[in-house]
């Protein structure tokens, strides 16, 4: 693990390097931590633990990194990549992103875009930094996690924007594929809160109790970017409206358009479902003196047909509130959340949902720069019928303690 580590740092900062010498615009970051775990076996292990981090233990972990670059190719076209290493439950280095954007110069208030290639849907209103990582708090919300666990999208975009003289809007609309697993983790364990991306071609771990209850042998993982059945494509739309101040209110409704009946072959045997994902997003964002405000919820669904009529379908929503000083070195944050899924089913073997809310404490300090201190308490307090069904507590409060040191460039 420790070659293995060094081998995708020397890999990340070597990309940075190369990216640098021609004068793209470049940011990446080194994350190591100390983390106090909870003691349930966390979903990167396959257990039912909400956080990224479990089985009660005390020690170093190393934390991430990763290298944006971005190179403005000619006025109009804009070329950009994100990877990233993780070592919790994900392969190595992988691509978080990668496309290009064709934007002609526009002296009017109205200007258009395209882009095309694997980016992440415009759903989050706090992970806008290196390697799609929040500012404010080590952990990303649960609505986030999922994010930036299971949504990508691999097709292209179509922005039109409108520059007033206080504010400014745009509307957008994409199609995409590879995204046919979505929901998957949503119906298996529920929401997570962590800090954890799937880059392409990373494989995600499926819960070990259903998989030995079904006959099968843990751990098994599946492609969460993946075509699955007949030929379709999935979209979303967006509307964002900006103002002074920071101030940023965002609207999205997305749909894979899965077949909930089809399933694909694994490497070795298995099979993978398509889940179809529905949800709509709303947030705002806006700075008030010293203080930012984020807000976003989510509510969707998410459906799959393992047997022909047979629909199993989970209603999943979440909400959360963040507040965080923006000014000085020392920079406090306080996220407090709650998020529920729901399964109408009459089924006594299916698990009826699960209910909870999370508070994260962070306290960041940037004495430097290039150098970020992050403490963070993290506490979830959850209620899951999944785990009773396996044996497990049904109620649990889990609660984790990190300190990062942060490298940036």
């Amino acid at each position: 693990m420790k070659k293995h580590r060094l081998c995708s740092i020397i890999a990340v900062w070597g990309v940075a390097t190369s990216l640098h010498a021609q004068d793209f615009v470049l940011h990446a970051y080194i994350d190591e931590r100390l983390v106090a775990a909870p003691d349930d076996t966390s979903w990167t292990r396959g257990g039912f633990g909400k956080t990224r981090y479990g089985d009660g233990k005390t020690q170093f972990h190393f934390g991430g990194a990763a290298v944006y670059g971005a190179a403005q190719i000619t006025p109009e076209l804009l070329a950009l990549a994100q990877l990233q290493d993780q070592t919790s439950g994900h392969s190595g280095l992988s691509l978080l992103e990668g496309w290009m954007r064709y934007r002609p110069v526009s002296t009017t208030p109205w200007r258009w875009s395209v882009r095309a290639g694997a980016f992440f849907p415009p759903v989050s209103m706090e992970n806008d930094g290196v390697g799609w990582t929040s500012p404010w708090t080590l952990s990303s919300s649960a609505i986030n996690t999922w994010v930036g666990e299971e949504l990508r999208a691999v097709g292209g975009e179509f922005v039109l924007e409108h520059r007033g003289e206080l504010t400014d809007w745009d509307v957008r609309a994409a199609v995409f594929r590879r995204d046919d697993p979505s929901g998957t983790i949503l119906a298996m364990r529920g929401w997570s809160i962590g800090d954890l991306v799937s880059g392409i071609g990373s494989r995600l771990r499926e819960p070990d109790a259903p998989v030995s209850a079904e006959g099968g042998t843990p751990p098994r993982y599946y492609d969460p970017f993946r075509n699955i059945g007949t030929s379709h494509w999935g979209d979303y739309a967006a509307v964002d409206w900006h103002a002074p101040s920071e101030t940023r209110v965002s609207l999205v409704y997305y749909d894979n358009h899965a077949d909930p009946g089809a399933t694909a072959p694994y490497a070795n045997g298995d099979q993978q479902s398509a889940w179809r994902t529905r949800f709509w997003s709303v947030g705002a964002r806006t700075d008030t003196d010293a203080i930012t405000w984020i807000a976003q919820a989510m509510d969707g669904d998410t459906t799959v047909e393992p047997i022909e009529d047979l629909y199993r379908r989970t209603h999943y929503r979440a909400a959360f509130v963040l507040a965080g000083w923006n000014r000085g070195a020392w920079r406090p944050a306080l996220r407090i959340e709650h998020f529920s899924t729901r399964k109408p089913s009459n089924d006594p073997d299916v698990h009826k949902g699960e209910n909870g809310n999370a508070v994260t404490a962070a306290l960041n300090w940037r004495p430097r720069d290039y150098l970020r201190f992050t403490a963070e308490v993290l506490r979830i307090d959850s209620t899951a019928t999944v785990r009773a069904q396996y044996g497990l507590p049904e109620h649990v409060i889990d609660t984790q303690v990190q300190v990062s040191v942060r490298v940036l460039y």
